[in-house]
């Protein structure tokens, strides 16, 4: 009977999921964006002022997708709803797309590309 507890309470050894993972560095990440260019790049920014809309805009300009984060500024409700008319000003301009994924977070796409409002849920 300790044999069968024993076996039953064994630690999973290690090896058995060693190769199920690929570790990447940063390092060789950051050589891959710059060895294979890409016709369009997902940025991230984070809304700090009202200053930083023009880099924003810049990016979707510049056919990039862009996902914003609102911070601080997205719990004052004047900024908020000037951050987003302006940005939708912006989307609409080159024909892009918006939409919220959370509190204070947005998606902001560039001409022909569409964000789909519909969730993907589990595949049966």
């Amino acid at each position: 009977m300790p044999n069968f507890i024993e076996k039953l309470f064994k630690p999973v050894k290690k090896e058995a999921f060693e190769d199920d993972f690929v570790e990447i560095s940063t390092h060789e990440t950051a050589e891959m964006i710059e060895s294979a260019p890409a016709s369009m790049y997902v940025k991230i920014a984070d809304l700090v002022s009202l200053n930083d809309i023009s880099e924003v805009k810049r990016q979707v300009y510049e056919n990039n997708v862009v996902i914003v984060n609102m911070g601080p500024m997205g719990s004052d409700k004047l900024a908020r709803e000037r951050i987003i008319r302006d940005l939708k000003s912006i989307v609409e301009d080159v024909g892009g797309d918006i939409v919220g994924i959370g509190d204070g977070q947005l998606i902001l796409t560039p001409s022909g590309v569409k964000v789909d409002r519909n969730k993907i849920s589990g595949l049966h």
